[in-house]
């Protein structure tokens, strides 16, 4: 009898190492170069829908089913070419218009993109974050300058909160609302702001700096967990609250653009790749936030 308790014991923990070294492996969600190397996004509408950016060609976007078959969605006028994606709590989807200085709105049950907001003197938006209230952030980025803005957008405009940063990119809302990740991708770097009530930032501080390659997206899941993503190392790392890196997922690309979570309980982690134009997933320990 305690021969066979042993066994059911080694037994239990060789599954459980087993299963984690499965959530560990990126898997294809996509065939390859159905996107374009513009490839982002990606987000889930609350049916489970995948949504990214740049299906076949520029300036448009596509929508993926739960075994992960690809199709047009929308096609975006006027010259406007899509990058981050977000929905808000009433599958309302909000799009950065880089090209054009937009954030871009398609309303529940429309395939048709309107100006949501415009601001001339942005760079190009590029990354969008979204609080509970519904208030949008953007990153901004100056690739040329190495430099970039923080935005904050709700229905009245672009509101700037920070101006000279480093090249803005990925950015997200924690999931108690009171903290605002920005990441500077040339110079690596996370910074994390207080957020008030009304969505403005104060306090600014470094939350982590990497010694080499850059990064691009960022989503935090139900614990404050940062996924993010390492372009050019074919990575997404995952940071606590506390600053320490607990996970490293490997990818089959080099250069992640964005990351979301989705399926049945939020927990599978989907992964755009700008170098394989495809979709990547692998499965998180904890459910992506709730908004």
């Amino acid at each position: 009898m305690k021969y066979l308790k042993n066994a059911f014991i080694l037994l239990i923990i060789a599954c459980t190492q087993f299963v984690s070294a499965q959530q560990d492996i990126s898997t294809d969600f996509t065939k390859e170069h159905l996107f374009t190397k513009g490839i982002e996004g990606p987000a889930v509408d609350s049916k489970g829908n995948l949504y990214a950016v740049n299906f076949e060609k520029d300036g448009t976007i596509g929508i993926i089913d739960h075994k992960g078959n690809s199709s047009l969605y929308a096609t975006l006028s006027n010259g406007s070419i899509g990058n981050g994606i977000r929905f808000d709590k009433k599958d309302n989807m909000f799009i950065a218009d880089y090209t054009n200085h937009n954030i871009l709105k398609i309303k529940k049950g429309s395939s048709k993109a309107i100006v949501y907001a415009h601001e001339p003197t942005a760079n190009q938006p590029n990354d969008i974050a979204i609080s509970p209230k519904g208030i949008l952030y953007a990153s901004d980025p100056n690739w040329k300058n190495s430099t970039g803005k923080l935005w904050k957008i709700d229905h009245k405009g672009f509101h700037l909160l920070e101006s000279d940063m480093g090249t803005t990119n990925g950015i997200e809302v924690s999931p108690d609302a009171k903290k605002l990740y920005v990441n500077e991708s040339v110079q690596r770097k996370i910074w994390v702001y207080d957020l008030d009530k009304k969505g403005n930032v104060s306090n600014k501080k470094l939350f982590y700096s990497f010694n080499d390659f850059g990064m691009d997206g960022m989503r935090c899941d139900n614990k404050g967990n940062l996924y993010v993503c390492r372009y050019g190392a074919g990575k997404v790392v995952v940071i606590n609250p506390d600053s320490k890196i607990i996970r490293t997922i490997e990818l089959k690309g080099k250069n992640p653009t964005n990351i979301t979570f989705g399926g049945k309980e939020k927990k599978q982690c989907f992964v755009t790749v700008s170098d394989r134009g495809c979709i990547e997933t692998f499965f998180a320990v904890y459910p992506g936030k709730y908004f």
